[in-house]
């Protein structure tokens, strides 16, 4: 198991930018698969971004030109760059990471709250 620890939440305007982090207790380039989950209030918790370690990023529809996943190996942080925010993308944001061989999760973190004020 990995521990995830995010940070960098808080509350902003729409229109606004934040930068989530997500620092990983071991080596993040051994992890196949690091990505970002959130879940507002009422609704399911959503995969919005992935992001492998042979440098392959995705994301959702609605973050797509608005939100960048990058890696910092050396420091075993994953940043998620958060701009143009809208009271849509308010939610908690949760730190994932998942092997391939075996397919499965091996962390999560505790979650950041993210909320966009109108």
């Amino acid at each position: 198991q990995v521990q995830l620890l995010e940070s960098g939440g808080g509350l902003v305007q729409a229109g606004g930018s934040l930068r989530l982090s997500c620092v990983a207790s071991t080596n993040i380039s051994r992890i196949s698969i690091m990505a970002w989950y959130r879940q507002a209030p009422g609704k399911q918790r959503e995969l919005v971004t992935i992001s492998t370690n042979d440098g392959d990023t995705d994301y959702i529809d609605s973050v797509k030109g608005r939100f960048t996943v990058s890696r910092d190996n050396a420091q075993n942080i994953v940043y998620l760059q958060m701009n143009s925010l809208t009271p849509e993308d308010t939610a908690v944001y949760y730190c994932n990471a998942r092997s391939r061989h075996p397919p499965r999760v091996i962390g999560w973190g505790q979650g950041t709250q993210v909320t966009v004020s109108s």
